[in-house]
């Protein structure tokens, strides 16, 4: 079996109100004027498009199953989100666009390419479960793990995850889902979507207090009968290519052997990476390819290998292509590789041996309050 590639090139096309020249972004459904690179948010297409583009000149996606997929169905987005929420979103975006939410702008036909993003989820997730793939990569956009059921923040219109899961369950494809998310910022959304649940096991590496400013402390550990199946892994500011491999080491691997999932699925943000303007995090190309990496191990032996990426955010983009083709080398097996070229920079620039004996001794005594799983004592 092979690595999906799940993309659409529609999803390059969403916009956040910015112009091409003078000439209004028309958005997939209505119009051909696509985003410019400079100007608008910093979640535009142009690192999601580089990655592709790079994986295109190094032959790699030539390695890989490449697939679109239809949008998620209305059935599909209801699971998650409330009727009143997907019906203003529809009508807003019918109307031409605006913002339901905190920095979250789209424009005329931004309910169907949110729509189709977590279709690229949802369908990955699916020929996963059904065996057709061995593992998969979706390229989602605009990305969803801020989103919360009834309330949109930080450029997330729908819970691509969260959607990509419950249609899994109704299909009857897998009872255990677990969520690993090492984007920088605190996957608040997807918390939200599973905070009462104990069959779905939530897991966040992110900066401490970067965004949401509010979200994302240790001591949030879930409620009901998922109490103690929601973890967060706040680490400071510089932390970096050490840090993240300890933390995987001492929470995320140990979290989910305890869990026995049916699927892991991660939330793949790039923007922990050295070279990011949203974030002040040091991990390069090789820990999110060493991450790939342990989490992959962990499939093949809690859950025959079954392990799906899903695009979430990043805004480097000289530098997220290369973080990005770091973690499909791994996932695929390919031997087509795209040499980094500041890794010799980025290896002078990672935290001293002092300042890594104070993260491990911080991820030390996280692990201790979050492990084992279950209720606190």
């Amino acid at each position: 079996m092979s690595t999906g590639f799940f993309w659409d090139e529609r999803c390059f096309w969403h916009g956040g109100g910015d112009y091409a020249l003078t000439l209004p972004l028309g958005g997939a459904m209505g119009g051909h004027v696509q985003p410019l690179a400079a100007g608008g948010l910093p979640e535009n297409p142009e690192t999601k498009r580089r990655l592709k583009n790079l994986m295109e000149v190094t032959g790699l996606i030539g390695d890989l199953s490449v697939r679109t997929a239809p949008a998620a169905t209305a059935q599909d987005l209801a699971r998650v989100h409330p009727e009143t929420y997907l019906q203003n979103f529809k009508a807003m975006s019918d109307q031409g666009g605006g913002e339901l939410g905190l920095r979250t702008p789209f424009l005329k036909g931004g309910y169907d390419i949110a729509s189709l993003s977590a279709g690229l989820a949802t369908s990955a997730l699916d020929a996963v479960l059904k065996g057709e793939l061995r593992n998969a990569y979706a390229l989602s956009r605009p990305p969803g793990h801020h989103c919360m059921p009834d309330w949109p923040n930080g450029f997330c219109l729908l819970n691509n995850i969260g959607i990509a899961i419950e249609a899994a369950r109704a299909a009857g494809l897998a009872k255990r889902f677990a969520v690993v998310d090492w984007d920088v910022h605190h996957g608040n959304g997807t918390e939200a979507v599973f905070y009462d649940r104990e069959d779905v096991l939530t897991i966040s590496l992110h900066q401490e207090w970067n965004y949401p400013l509010d979200t994302g402390a240790v001591t949030d550990r879930g409620t009901g009968a998922g109490l103690g199946y929601n973890l967060n892994v706040p680490l400071p500011p510089g932390a970096g290519h050490t840090a993240y491999l300890e933390a995987m080491e001492q929470i995320t691997l140990p979290a989910l052997a305890q869990f026995q999932p049916d699927v892991i699925i991660v939330a793949c943000g790039f923007d922990a990476c050295i070279f990011d303007p949203l974030a002040r995090m040091m991990a390069t190309p090789e820990t999110f390819r060493l991450m790939t990496r342990q989490v992959m191990q962990a499939a093949d032996h809690l859950c025959d290998g079954r392990l799906v990426l899903v695009h979430e955010g990043g805004y480097s983009e000289a530098y997220v292509p290369f973080c990005g083709h770091a973690v499909m080398e791994e996932l695929s097996g390919s031997d087509k590789t795209a040499v980094d070229p500041m890794a010799e920079a980025v290896k002078i620039r990672q935290p001293s041996d002092r300042m890594n004996a104070v993260y491990s001794t911080l991820i030390r005594e996280i692990a201790a309050e979050l492990l084992p799983l279950g209720a606190p004592a």
